[in-house]
């Protein structure tokens, strides 16, 4: 797997042909070096419908004819916008891809666009190339994180640590010692003057911390 870190809580993840996007907020980002013409993606999945994760989801699904893993009322209401597939699921479920495989995990935090319900925040966890990887989306700190390290067993978790709306470091410390990946990439940070702008205080106990740079590329085997 190869990891690119779009910034603040986007990335793509390839293998071979394969691309996922997941929450690619471009436009607006004051932090990102892509822009949304420039990403060629098979797949997009996305954890919640706040707008600083929907992103530029439209306009790349439209370029890439790319289908859109999401959760069933975000997923509908992309598809009400022109998204010509869609793929909907909830907490709990996982859908098999030639890649491999997306599950939906909880989240705890809300999730709208636009004044309009967007269904259950969630987490994600991607099975690509031998790699899993778990994006914990917007969330607190909950103690089913313990039960998503046993069971999906990830090697990479991506864990927001921007405090006010998500996490803080300190939370997200006790979130990686839960989930007990390899590495944790800390993301939902910097961006805007309300998060915290360090990732200093991020330093789990027996997980390595991988901070990743907009438009930063990192490989895996």
């Amino acid at each position: 797997m190869t990891i690119t870190f779009l910034g603040h809580s986007g990335f793509l993840l390839s293998h071979g042909k394969w691309t996922v996007a997941i929450d690619p907020f471009l436009s607006g980002n004051p932090l990102a070096v892509h822009k949304a013409e420039e990403i060629a993606c098979t797949h997009i999945a996305l954890t919640h419908g706040h707008a600083d994760h929907v992103g530029d989801t439209i306009t790349i699904a439209r370029a890439n004819g790319a289908p859109v893993v999401a959760a069933f009322e975000l997923a509908n209401y992309l598809s009400e916008q022109g998204v010509e597939s869609t793929e909907q699921g909830n907490p709990g479920g996982r859908i098999e891809f030639p890649f491999g495989w997306i599950a939906f995990t909880h989240a705890f935090h809300s999730s709208s666009y636009e004044g309009r319900y967007m269904g259950m925040p969630c987490g994600l966890v991607v099975s690509m190339g031998g790699v899993v990887f778990y994006h914990a989306g917007d969330t607190d700190l909950f103690s089913d994180m313990v039960l998503i390290g046993e069971f999906y067993k990830p090697r990479i978790a991506a864990l927001p640590i921007g405090d006010r709306f998500t996490m803080g470091p300190e939370l997200a410390c006790r979130a990686a010692a839960m989930i007990k990946p390899e590495f944790a990439i800390p993301i939902h940070y910097r961006t805007f003057p309300p998060l915290v702008q360090s990732a200093e205080a991020f330093r789990p106990e027996g997980v390595a911390v991988r901070e990743m740079e907009p438009g930063e590329s990192w490989s895996l085997s």
